[in-house]
């Protein structure tokens, strides 16, 4: 175990950190149809995501609907950003804490204090982060290997009560599918099925699906 001890986990987590998918600094949007089914409902519309990553969802009445589909949209358009590793963690450290089968987990110290990541052949497979006063945990179980990066494709979700540690929010599981835009590699979402319990308990599944896509020039 001592020579576990030596790794250098912000090498390790960098070189993860570098190796998820993001789109490049010339992307400037796309555009598509939309789908979303809920209880045996569907709604059907349009949206347009512009290079400020603000979604545009038209040709659905429901606003509960529509913030539904746009928050999909701007939670995955704000994971393909690119942002070089010294920018986001220059005032970082990275501590050792386990190795298992599932990975090599680690603790932030420094501005991102608290802070858990779990990384697995040079993929992220675990977050534990203060996001906006709440705490969000994350594991992923399957990735999707594009060729040139990696996107998390099967995960689950949670959010917690950063005092009390007690969950704020139900376990939510997702299911991504993506496809490659034209030749340059992009590659975007075209469907989300999230699986939760609602009141009474009772799974409850909600599927996006993003068809008709094409590149905003």
């Amino acid at each position: 175990m001592d020579n576990l001890k030596e790794i250098n986990c912000k090498e390790i987590f960098k070189k993860a950190y570098e190796n998820r998918y993001t789109w490049k600094n010339d992307f400037h949007g796309y555009q598509g149809k939309c789908v979303f089914l809920i209880n045996n409902n569907i709604h059907k519309g349009e949206f347009v995501l512009g290079k400020d990553f603000k979604p545009n969802i038209r040709k659905i009445e429901d606003e509960k609907v529509v913030k539904s589909i746009a928050s999909q949209l701007f939670e995955v358009c704000i994971h393909r950003v690119k942002r070089e590793f010294e920018s986001v963690h220059a005032e970082n450290n990275f501590n050792f804490l386990k190795n298992s089968e599932r990975g090599i987990e680690m603790s932030v110290s420094g501005r991102s204090e608290g802070d858990k990541y779990r990384v697995k052949d040079a993929c992220i497979n675990m977050v534990y982060r203060k996001i906006h006063g709440t705490i969000v945990e994350i594991f992923v179980e399957e990735f999707l290997d594009t060729g040139v990066g990696f996107l998390s494709k099967k995960y689950t979700s949670q959010q917690f009560d950063p005092e009390t540690l007690l969950p704020t929010s139900q376990k939510l599981e997702y299911e991504d599918e993506f496809m490659k835009l034209e030749t340059n590699n992009n590659w975007i979402l075209n469907s989300r099925t999230i699986k939760l319990h609602d009141q009474n308990q009772e799974e409850e599944i909600q599927k996006f699906v993003f068809e008709d896509l094409s590149l905003l020039k």
